[in-house]
């Protein structure tokens, strides 16, 4: 019964989600929408993380599942996809060292201000 209460509660506010993708004129998918009311709630502490812990532990554990059958259509049309490869992996990293850089710039600026604050 436990399962069922938390399921309904994450589906509530999923639906609540959905319901303001529909009445906001923004390009935003439900499921931000849910996120970001998720959040409020959890911050705002009307909903405490006991609640729905179990169910979002058990989620995540079933996430990898959910991958399976996009992988099995990208093998499918592997050739529709091929042309795609270089550019795709050009900005894969590409993109892993700017984030890996600007991390390493953020993480040096704090340091470097704490180590001021301190001493």
């Amino acid at each position: 019964m436990k399962y069922v209460k938390q399921i309904l509660i994450i589906l509530g506010i999923a639906l609540a989600g959905e319901f303001l993708r529909a009445l906001i004129p923004l390009p935003i998918p439900g499921s931000i929408y849910g996120l970001i009311i998720l959040f409020f709630l959890l911050f705002r502490k009307i909903l405490k993380p006991e609640q729905i812990q179990d169910v979002g532990k058990l989620l995540i554990d079933l996430m990898p599942l959910m991958f399976i059958p996009a992988g099995a259509g990208l093998m499918e049309d592997w050739q529709a996809f091929y042309p795609l490869l270089f550019p795709a992996s050009f900005i894969t990293v590409v993109s892993t060292l700017a984030v890996t850089a600007v991390s390493a710039a953020t993480t040096r600026f704090f340091r470097h201000r704490r180590e001021r604050r301190i001493i």
